[in-house]
């Protein structure tokens, strides 16, 4: 097939549950290669920016819920992959598809059959299992499809490379069940069919439906759209990625504070083929560099280290205002900015900064472990008063003048940093982790700072 004038794609998910993380990365290449910069069939349009189209696949009536389609549509807001044409509906197109299947019975390419999965083993039982099952037609029953009874049916994979399938092994497809309802993978064939889809780009576990759907398009004398098949995404362990590793939906990771261009960035990373070099990439960036023949055939591996690590990256590219506004809209609170000025640095997601600052709004974490441990130390409480004295005088409570204090007492006392740093930050924190102990004082004030500390040395009294 040449190319045609104007790349067009589909993401068609079925709305059976939340959007995970391989349909996010399936929605993610299709929309890269509508928005690529059209130097060929693998690479983008061919003239000007291609179409990227959403169909959702909700034939399946007792699974397909309003609540899942919402949910899909939801992700894919928040990854930013918007799309020129749709939500279309597969269920709304039946009268289409109705049509077609007419038009089919009515030339002698398919025909009802009531044989059924026992008749389809007993045939394979007496001709062997390598020998395609054919049906005679019949009043009533199952719409099958008719296969050529010679030759092949095959296509060029833009992934995996020539594929194919000898027709004599092909069982003639049932497309649509004896109520007259459709099947998957005719409805599928019509809908691209209609749709002028160029390419389709899906998981490997369609691979053994494409013969079929090329089965349709020469039914009905239609060129077939191109096809790549995408490797499956594996876990670090090796196995078929799912919750045991971690988040397994789009949600569930917008959940656990990733910024979407870091998933984005991240996803696009896994078999795509980019310099191994570089690792860092705007979607623009991404769009101009993304190949489906440099697609590696070759599962991939999802590990949440290397998405936290790089969402770590993405998250320091923002600025201090667009850092705080997304956190305020994370945490539902307000007036983080400076809070947020001296953890951005110690922080991996969005949802490290709580645990990590929310001292400062909500008061000490309740730790009774760590306070033990460091403040219940001996002589931790001599520290803490010689600190609260040191810092009682000085002229100016900034981070640079509560450094210089306390590191002179460090000196003072003989002592390593961390005898003196430690007990004051599980004093005002409540726990060992903390933004900057200098920073974390000169936030909280000259008062708050020496009634937290205060608080700490009562405490460790009282359990003495």
């Amino acid at each position: 097939m040449g190319l045609r004038s104007v790349m067009r794609v589909r993401f068609a998910p079925s709305p059976t549950g939340a959007l995970h993380i391989g349909g996010a990365r399936t929605a993610l290449y299709n929309w890269l290669l509508a928005h690529g910069p059209g130097d060929g069939p693998e690479g983008g349009a061919a003239a000007g920016r291609g179409s990227f189209v959403l169909r959702i696949e909700d034939t399946d009536r007792e699974r397909s819920t309003e609540a899942n389609v919402a949910q899909i549509i939801d992700a894919l807001a928040w990854l930013g992959l918007d799309w020129d044409e749709g939500p279309v509906s597969q269920l709304a197109n039946t009268p289409r598809h109705q049509e077609v299947l007419a038009q089919l019975l009515a030339r002698g390419q398919a025909y009802h059959s009531s044989a059924g999965a026992e008749d389809v083993k007993a045939f394979k039982l007496a001709h062997g299992a390598e020998c395609g099952f054919r049906g005679e037609p019949e009043p009533s029953g199952a719409v099958r499809l008719r296969v050529p009874q010679e030759g092949e049916t095959g296509f060029v994979d833009l992934v995996r490379g020539e594929l194919r399938f000898p027709n004599a092994s092909m069982d003639d497809p049932v497309i649509a069940r004896a109520d007259g309802s459709v099947l998957y993978n005719f409805a599928v064939a019509v809908d691209d069919l209609d749709a002028r889809i160029t390419h389709v780009v899906r998981g490997d576990d369609h691979i053994s439906n494409t013969p079929k759907q090329l089965l349709v398009f020469r039914a009905l004398g239609a060129e077939p759209p191109l096809y790549a098949h995408l490797p499956m995404l594996l876990g670090p362990d090796g196995k078929k990625l799912s919750k045991r590793h971690g988040a397994a939906s789009v949600q569930e990771l917008r959940d656990r504070g990733y910024l979407p261009e870091a998933v984005n960035n991240y996803i696009a990373l896994l078999g795509t083929g980019f310099d191994p070099d570089e690792e860092f990439f705007t979607m623009a960036e991404m769009a101009a560099r993304f190949r489906l023949d440099r697609v590696s055939r070759s599962p991939a591996v999802f590990d949440e280290r290397k998405l936290r690590h790089l969402n770590g990256q993405h998250l320091r590219a923002l600025t201090l205002d667009e850092l705080t506004e997304r956190l305020e809209r994370f945490t539902g609170r307000s007036g983080l900015r400076e809070a947020v000025a001296i953890s951005r640095e110690k922080i991996q997601t969005l949802a490290d900064f709580w645990p990590l600052a929310g001292f400062f709004f909500d008061g000490p974490a309740d730790d009774p472990a760590a306070f033990d441990r460091v403040v219940g130390a001996a002589g931790a409480r001599e520290v803490l008063l010689q600190a609260r004295d040191a810092l009682a005088v000085l002229e100016h409570f900034d981070a640079g003048s509560i450094e210089r204090v306390l590191r002179e007492l460090v000196d003072r006392l003989g002592l390593k940093p961390g005898e003196v740093f430690q007990p004051l930050r599980v004093a005002i924190a409540g726990t060992t982790v903390s933004p900057g102990i200098f920073e974390s004082l000169a936030l909280l004030g000259r008062e708050r700072s020496r009634a937290l500390i205060d608080a700490a040395l009562a405490r460790a009294q009282a359990r003495a």
